[in-house]
């Protein structure tokens, strides 16, 4: 198998990671796909799945979401994926809460989404993110992101294998913030030792079942002695049960200039949410930018893919400029998910070959080809195995 197909596996963990809780019929929470990998599949693709076709919810969201995500059914259809989108149009030009609901619901309906970032409006303090109330109302408490140098893209740093692991639905998003007397604006930041302990767990049983070797826990306990001790303190103690994987902590400025500086020496980042929202788009960054990593969020029941970095990209909607790659990739995510391994390999092979050895980029990674070029390219590569 080849480095990139082995990159582009979904996380996984083992049954004690999390607790078996019956969500169906002679279904659990933990779903064993083959005698080696367990996933986070509270997903219940039971759910999902009709006459050996899979039914998947599409949050196309704003800006080039809606394009992107067109173009992963676009390669679904031409590599005969057994997928079908069922669309939610939740953007931000509309305030109606109904589709927020039909959103959750579509999600829960179904298990698994695929999803555009959907903006959020900073200049209304009554609008709160869509985004993070479909992590919050989903339970999506981690969120993944994978970064590596790719042969064919050309970055300060080579050899970078990075994997991002953030807890997803507390910290400064918690969204209680107030205006306690004119001028003097409170935010609350929340951390549970249940959340952090959760996350832990999941990171470390990601790392010791995907052959990682090193958890660097990310946090500012220096001066957030309280709320980032108890994360601290929280990833600490789980790090005890492994003692084959090597733990250690670093603060986040520190993190932040070794990152760019030095990035080899990090292997798996262990992060509670605002310092992984941060650190993601850095990591990003530093290994092509916004266009090629994917995200991955799960929870105990339900997945979420979308891009790493989730921009909206509103000023280059519709100039078929776009880089498509973030959104294949989690497009490729998803695939592994459903355990259409075949297909997904396939698909991930086409974009490798795109843009490490027929180097067809979009202007943001230096290039001139436009997004239907990228897609086109990869539609050819699918062909040859459909």
């Amino acid at each position: 198998m080849s480095l990139w197909r082995q990159l582009r596996r979904p996380a996984v963990l083992t049954q004690r990671s999390l607790p078996t809780i019956q969500v169906a019929p002679n279904r659990t929470i933990v779903e064993r796909h083959n005698d080696n990998v367990y996933h986070v599949s509270g997903t219940r693709t039971d759910k999902s799945k009709y006459g050996g076709r899979f039914m998947v919810t599409a949050l196309p969201g704003d800006g080039i979401g809606p394009e992107l995500i067109g173009y992963v059914k676009e390669v679904f259809r031409y590599g005969g994926v057994p997928v079908d989108f069922e669309e939610v149009h939740l953007d931000s030009s509309r305030d109606d809460v109904d589709l927020l609901e039909q959103a959750i619901i579509a999600v829960k309906r179904n298990g698994v989404a695929l999803k555009g970032n959907i903006e959020t409006r900073h200049n209304d303090p009554n609008c709160k993110s869509r985004n993070v109330e479909l992590r919050l109302r989903l339970g999506l408490f981690a969120n993944i992101v994978h970064v590596t140098s790719q042969p064919g893209i050309e970055t300060r740093h080579s050899g970078i294998d990075i994997v991002l692991i953030r807890q997803n639905t507390e910290g400064e998003y918690s969204c209680e913030e107030h205006m306690s007397i004119k001028g003097v604006v409170e935010s609350l930041k929340v951390i549970t030792q249940s959340k952090s302990d959760e996350i832990a767990r999941y990171a470390f049983e990601w790392a010791k079942n995907n052959g990682r070797k090193k958890i660097t826990c990310v946090h500012k306990a220096n001066i957030m002695k309280l709320s980032d001790g108890l994360f601290l303190r929280c990833c600490t103690e789980i790090s005890k049960e492994y003692p084959e994987l090597e733990f250690d902590n670093i603060i986040i400025d520190n993190c932040s200039m070794q990152l760019v500086s030095n990035p080899k020496q990090f292997d798996v980042l262990l992060l509670p949410n605002l310092y992984g929202n941060i650190l993601t788009n850095l990591a990003c960054g530093i290994t092509g930018g916004p266009g090629i990593a994917s995200g991955r969020n799960y929870g105990r029941e339900y997945a979420v893919f979308e891009t790493g970095t989730r921009n909206t990209g509103k000023s280059i909607a519709g100039k078929n400029i776009a880089n498509p790659i973030a959104m294949m990739n989690a497009g490729v995510d998803l695939l592994y998910h459903l355990n259409l391994r075949e297909h997904a390999e396939v698909i991930a092979t086409a974009i490798d070959k795109t843009i490490n050895v027929d180097k067809i980029h979009t202007p943001d990674l230096g290039g001139q080809a436009t997004t239907t070029d990228v897609v086109q390219n990869i539609i050819k590569e699918v062909q040859k195995h459909a």
